[in-house]
Protein backbone atom coordinates (compact mmCIF):
# COMPACT_ATOMS: atom_id res chain seq x y z
CA UNK A 1 0.00 0.00 0.00
CA UNK A 2 1.45 3.65 -1.18
CA UNK A 3 -0.74 5.73 1.05
CA UNK A 4 1.28 6.40 5.04
CA UNK A 5 -0.19 4.84 7.53
CA UNK A 6 -0.21 6.39 11.31
CA UNK A 7 -0.25 4.36 14.13
CA UNK A 8 -0.64 5.86 17.79
CA UNK A 9 0.43 4.20 20.73
CA UNK A 10 0.44 4.03 24.28
CA UNK A 11 0.49 1.69 27.05
CA UNK A 12 -1.86 -1.34 25.49
CA UNK A 13 1.23 -4.10 23.91
CA UNK A 14 -1.66 -7.04 23.14
CA UNK A 15 -3.87 -4.17 21.26
CA UNK A 16 -0.70 -2.87 20.09
CA UNK A 17 -0.20 -6.35 18.57
CA UNK A 18 -3.46 -6.95 17.38
CA UNK A 19 -3.61 -3.72 15.28
CA UNK A 20 -0.27 -4.30 13.70
CA UNK A 21 -1.26 -7.24 12.45
CA UNK A 22 -4.02 -5.80 10.40
CA UNK A 23 -1.36 -3.34 9.28
CA UNK A 24 1.19 -5.60 8.73
CA UNK A 25 -1.63 -7.78 6.05
CA UNK A 26 -1.75 -4.34 3.58
CA UNK A 27 2.41 -3.71 3.93
CA UNK A 28 2.47 -0.36 3.52
CA UNK A 29 5.68 1.37 2.65
CA UNK A 30 5.65 4.03 5.32
CA UNK A 31 4.54 3.77 9.23
CA UNK A 32 4.61 6.73 11.66
CA UNK A 33 4.54 5.49 15.17
CA UNK A 34 2.84 8.43 17.97
CA UNK A 35 3.64 7.38 21.93
CA UNK A 36 3.32 9.45 24.94
CA UNK A 37 5.41 9.00 27.86
CA UNK A 38 4.56 7.06 31.24
CA UNK A 39 2.58 9.34 33.26
CA UNK A 40 5.37 9.78 36.31
CA UNK A 41 2.35 8.68 38.65
CA UNK A 42 1.80 5.11 37.03
CA UNK A 43 5.12 3.12 38.08
CA UNK A 44 3.50 0.16 36.17
CA UNK A 45 3.06 2.10 32.80
CA UNK A 46 6.80 2.38 31.42
CA UNK A 47 6.87 -1.23 31.40
CA UNK A 48 3.80 -1.45 29.01
CA UNK A 49 5.06 1.70 26.93
CA UNK A 50 8.22 -0.20 26.47
CA UNK A 51 6.50 -3.66 25.49
CA UNK A 52 4.52 -1.66 22.87
CA UNK A 53 7.30 0.22 21.47
CA UNK A 54 9.17 -3.33 20.99
CA UNK A 55 6.42 -4.83 19.25
CA UNK A 56 7.14 -1.75 16.76
CA UNK A 57 11.03 -2.74 16.70
CA UNK A 58 9.95 -5.99 15.35
CA UNK A 59 8.05 -5.22 12.17
CA UNK A 60 9.28 -7.35 9.37
CA UNK A 61 7.97 -6.14 6.20
CA UNK A 62 9.68 -3.75 3.64
CA UNK A 63 8.75 -0.79 5.58
CA UNK A 64 9.94 2.41 6.15
CA UNK A 65 9.22 2.94 10.46
CA UNK A 66 9.33 6.68 11.06
CA UNK A 67 9.11 7.17 15.20
CA UNK A 68 7.67 10.30 17.51
CA UNK A 69 8.06 8.95 20.97
CA UNK A 70 7.47 11.71 23.80
CA UNK A 71 10.01 12.45 26.37
CA UNK A 72 7.34 13.40 28.93
CA UNK A 73 3.85 12.74 29.29
CA UNK A 74 1.31 14.73 27.34
CA UNK A 75 -1.63 13.39 27.24
CA UNK A 76 -4.08 11.98 24.61
CA UNK A 77 -5.71 15.39 23.71
CA UNK A 78 -2.30 17.00 22.99
CA UNK A 79 -0.07 14.04 22.10
CA UNK A 80 -1.80 12.63 19.19
CA UNK A 81 -2.59 16.33 17.66
CA UNK A 82 1.18 17.03 18.21
CA UNK A 83 1.79 13.95 16.58
CA UNK A 84 -0.65 14.78 13.91
CA UNK A 85 0.55 18.23 12.73
CA UNK A 86 4.69 15.85 12.69
CA UNK A 87 3.35 13.58 10.14
CA UNK A 88 1.56 16.25 7.99
CA UNK A 89 5.06 18.46 7.90
CA UNK A 90 6.12 15.39 6.07
CA UNK A 91 2.90 13.88 3.82
CA UNK A 92 -0.08 15.18 2.12
CA UNK A 93 -2.36 12.40 3.62
CA UNK A 94 -2.22 9.70 5.55
CA UNK A 95 -3.90 6.79 7.39
CA UNK A 96 -4.58 7.10 11.12
CA UNK A 97 -5.14 4.21 13.92
CA UNK A 98 -4.88 4.05 17.44
CA UNK A 99 -4.15 1.35 19.32
CA UNK A 100 -7.67 0.18 20.11
CA UNK A 101 -9.27 0.64 16.72
CA UNK A 102 -9.29 -2.70 14.95
CA UNK A 103 -10.01 -2.40 11.63
CA UNK A 104 -11.66 -4.53 8.80
CA UNK A 105 -8.71 -5.56 6.16
CA UNK A 106 -11.09 -3.60 3.09
CA UNK A 107 -10.90 -0.16 5.64
CA UNK A 108 -7.44 0.68 4.15
CA UNK A 109 -7.93 0.58 0.71
CA UNK A 110 -11.37 2.31 0.95
CA UNK A 111 -9.60 4.98 2.71
CA UNK A 112 -6.71 5.06 0.09
CA UNK A 113 -9.14 5.52 -2.70
CA UNK A 114 -10.91 7.67 -1.63
CA UNK A 115 -7.90 10.01 -0.25
CA UNK A 116 -7.49 10.18 -4.27
CA UNK A 117 -10.75 10.58 -5.55
CA UNK A 118 -11.86 13.64 -3.27
CA UNK A 119 -7.72 14.79 -2.76
CA UNK A 120 -8.66 18.07 -4.07
CA UNK A 121 -12.02 18.99 -3.08
CA UNK A 122 -11.98 21.36 -0.22
CA UNK A 123 -15.18 19.85 0.68
CA UNK A 124 -14.43 16.79 2.02
CA UNK A 125 -12.14 17.22 5.23
CA UNK A 126 -12.02 13.29 6.23
CA UNK A 127 -12.36 9.52 5.31
CA UNK A 128 -13.73 7.08 8.64
CA UNK A 129 -14.29 3.88 8.65
CA UNK A 130 -17.09 4.03 11.48
CA UNK A 131 -20.65 3.30 10.88
CA UNK A 132 -22.72 3.88 14.44
CA UNK A 133 -26.16 3.70 12.60
CA UNK A 134 -26.51 0.35 14.46
CA UNK A 135 -27.97 -1.70 11.29
CA UNK A 136 -29.68 1.06 9.25
CA UNK A 137 -28.52 1.25 5.69
CA UNK A 138 -28.89 4.92 4.36
CA UNK A 139 -27.59 4.86 1.27
CA UNK A 140 -27.38 2.33 -1.64
CA UNK A 141 -23.96 3.76 -2.27
CA UNK A 142 -20.51 2.70 -0.65
CA UNK A 143 -20.63 5.70 1.80
CA UNK A 144 -22.88 8.88 2.93
CA UNK A 145 -21.79 12.59 3.73
CA UNK A 146 -21.87 13.46 7.32
CA UNK A 147 -20.78 16.45 9.91
CA UNK A 148 -19.51 14.11 12.60
CA UNK A 149 -15.99 13.68 12.17
CA UNK A 150 -15.76 10.09 13.90
CA UNK A 151 -12.08 9.20 14.38
CA UNK A 152 -12.22 5.67 15.33
CA UNK A 153 -9.80 4.74 12.17
CA UNK A 154 -9.90 7.81 10.37
CA UNK A 155 -8.05 9.23 6.89
CA UNK A 156 -7.24 13.04 5.90
CA UNK A 157 -5.25 14.91 4.26
CA UNK A 158 -2.82 17.86 5.02
CA UNK A 159 -4.97 20.60 3.32
CA UNK A 160 -7.99 19.50 5.55
CA UNK A 161 -5.60 19.54 8.81
CA UNK A 162 -4.21 22.67 8.74
CA UNK A 163 -7.12 24.15 9.80
CA UNK A 164 -7.03 22.17 13.18
CA UNK A 165 -7.31 24.76 16.21
CA UNK A 166 -5.96 22.99 19.15
CA UNK A 167 -6.65 26.45 20.71
CA UNK A 168 -10.38 27.22 19.61
CA UNK A 169 -9.29 30.54 19.07
CA UNK A 170 -13.00 31.56 16.91
CA UNK A 171 -15.03 29.64 19.90
CA UNK A 172 -15.93 32.84 21.88
CA UNK A 173 -17.06 34.55 18.50
CA UNK A 174 -18.95 31.32 17.68
CA UNK A 175 -20.82 31.14 20.96
CA UNK A 176 -21.32 34.96 21.63
CA UNK A 177 -22.50 35.20 17.68
CA UNK A 178 -24.74 31.82 18.13
CA UNK A 179 -23.18 30.37 14.99
CA UNK A 180 -24.02 26.79 15.83
CA UNK A 181 -27.66 27.10 14.97
CA UNK A 182 -26.17 27.78 11.38
CA UNK A 183 -24.72 24.26 11.63
CA UNK A 184 -26.82 22.18 13.94
CA UNK A 185 -30.42 20.65 13.12
CA UNK A 186 -32.11 21.59 16.92
CA UNK A 187 -32.24 24.35 19.66
CA UNK A 188 -31.82 20.81 21.81
CA UNK A 189 -28.98 19.80 19.53
CA UNK A 190 -27.41 23.45 19.64
CA UNK A 191 -27.79 23.64 23.67
CA UNK A 192 -26.03 19.97 24.13
CA UNK A 193 -22.68 21.03 21.53
CA UNK A 194 -22.35 24.62 23.24
CA UNK A 195 -21.71 23.23 26.65
CA UNK A 196 -19.44 19.95 24.91
CA UNK A 197 -17.56 22.66 23.12
CA UNK A 198 -17.46 25.58 25.88
CA UNK A 199 -15.87 22.59 28.16
CA UNK A 200 -13.45 21.77 26.06
CA UNK A 201 -12.08 24.97 24.88
CA UNK A 202 -12.04 25.51 28.86
CA UNK A 203 -10.37 22.47 29.28
CA UNK A 204 -12.73 20.89 31.65
CA UNK A 205 -12.92 18.09 28.68
CA UNK A 206 -9.48 16.88 27.48
CA UNK A 207 -10.40 15.95 24.09
CA UNK A 208 -8.71 16.49 20.91
CA UNK A 209 -11.60 15.30 18.74
CA UNK A 210 -14.25 17.65 19.73
CA UNK A 211 -11.83 20.59 18.78
CA UNK A 212 -11.26 18.85 15.31
CA UNK A 213 -15.11 18.39 15.01
CA UNK A 214 -15.19 22.21 15.53
CA UNK A 215 -12.56 22.84 13.20
CA UNK A 216 -14.40 20.92 10.27
CA UNK A 217 -17.65 22.91 11.45
CA UNK A 218 -15.68 26.28 10.88
CA UNK A 219 -14.97 25.41 6.82
CA UNK A 220 -18.35 23.66 6.52
CA UNK A 221 -16.39 20.44 6.20
CA UNK A 222 -17.99 16.91 5.97
CA UNK A 223 -16.75 13.77 6.89
CA UNK A 224 -16.74 10.76 4.60
CA UNK A 225 -18.81 7.44 6.31
CA UNK A 226 -18.85 3.86 4.89
CA UNK A 227 -22.30 2.18 4.69
CA UNK A 228 -20.90 -0.46 6.31
CA UNK A 229 -19.07 -0.39 9.85
CA UNK A 230 -15.16 -1.21 8.94
CA UNK A 231 -13.65 -0.32 12.19
CA UNK A 232 -14.17 -1.96 15.78
CA UNK A 233 -13.11 -0.29 19.24
CA UNK A 234 -11.84 -2.95 21.11
CA UNK A 235 -10.63 -0.04 24.42
CA UNK A 236 -13.41 0.14 26.53
CA UNK A 237 -13.22 -0.62 29.97
CA UNK A 238 -10.62 -0.47 32.47
CA UNK A 239 -7.05 1.72 31.39
CA UNK A 240 -9.00 3.35 28.55
CA UNK A 241 -8.44 7.02 28.57
CA UNK A 242 -12.13 8.05 27.66
CA UNK A 243 -14.51 4.69 26.60
CA UNK A 244 -14.40 3.39 29.74
CA UNK A 245 -17.80 2.63 30.06
CA UNK A 246 -18.42 -1.18 29.20
CA UNK A 247 -22.12 -0.54 28.62
CA UNK A 248 -21.44 1.42 25.54
CA UNK A 249 -23.80 0.59 22.87
CA UNK A 250 -20.90 1.15 20.11
CA UNK A 251 -18.65 -1.56 21.96
CA UNK A 252 -17.03 -4.08 20.07
CA UNK A 253 -19.32 -3.47 16.75
CA UNK A 254 -19.23 -5.76 14.42
CA UNK A 255 -17.26 -5.42 11.21
CA UNK A 256 -18.25 -5.99 7.52
CA UNK A 257 -16.06 -5.79 4.70
CA UNK A 258 -16.36 -3.22 1.44
CA UNK A 259 -17.83 -4.25 -1.50
CA UNK A 260 -15.01 -2.76 -4.67
CA UNK A 261 -16.02 -1.03 -7.11
CA UNK A 262 -16.72 1.47 -4.35
CA UNK A 263 -20.23 3.11 -5.90
CA UNK A 264 -19.74 6.82 -5.27
CA UNK A 265 -23.02 9.05 -4.59
CA UNK A 266 -23.50 11.25 -7.34
CA UNK A 267 -24.56 14.32 -4.86
CA UNK A 268 -22.00 15.61 -2.24
CA UNK A 269 -25.04 16.19 -0.11
CA UNK A 270 -25.03 15.47 3.81
CA UNK A 271 -26.89 13.04 5.02
CA UNK A 272 -29.50 14.34 7.80
CA UNK A 273 -30.86 11.39 8.47
CA UNK A 274 -28.31 9.48 9.47
CA UNK A 275 -26.67 12.12 11.13
CA UNK A 276 -29.93 12.88 13.42
CA UNK A 277 -29.66 9.41 14.38
CA UNK A 278 -25.94 10.13 15.30
CA UNK A 279 -27.26 13.09 17.59
CA UNK A 280 -29.88 10.96 19.43
CA UNK A 281 -27.90 7.77 20.31
CA UNK A 282 -24.23 8.42 20.29
CA UNK A 283 -24.26 11.74 21.63
CA UNK A 284 -27.33 13.58 22.99
CA UNK A 285 -29.35 10.11 23.63
CA UNK A 286 -33.10 10.59 23.62
CA UNK A 287 -35.01 9.46 26.72
CA UNK A 288 -36.43 6.62 23.83
CA UNK A 289 -33.23 5.21 22.84
CA UNK A 290 -31.81 5.30 26.59
CA UNK A 291 -34.76 2.81 27.69
CA UNK A 292 -34.72 1.03 24.27
CA UNK A 293 -30.80 0.30 25.34
CA UNK A 294 -31.83 -0.49 29.10
CA UNK A 295 -34.44 -2.93 28.02
CA UNK A 296 -31.93 -4.59 25.81
CA UNK A 297 -29.25 -5.09 28.51
CA UNK A 298 -32.15 -6.33 30.63
CA UNK A 299 -33.55 -9.12 27.97
CA UNK A 300 -29.54 -9.87 27.47
CA UNK A 301 -28.85 -10.44 30.87
CA UNK A 302 -31.44 -12.88 31.54
CA UNK A 303 -30.86 -14.64 28.97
Amino acid sequence: MKTPVVLIIFRRPDKTLQILEKIRQVKPSKLFVISDAPRPEKPDECEKCEKSRAIIDAIDWDCEVIKNYADTNLGSFRRIPSGLDWVFDQVEEAIVLEDDCLPDITFFRFCEELLEYYKNDQRIMAISGDNFQLGNQRTQNSYYFSRYTHSWGWATWKRAWKHFDMEMSAWPKVRDQQLLRSILDSDRDVKYWTAILQDTYDSKIKAWDYRWTFSNWLQNGLTILPNVNLISNIGFGEGATHTVSTKNPFINLSTQPMNFPLQHPKFIIRDKFADAFTQSTMFNASLEFRIKRKLKLLINLFK
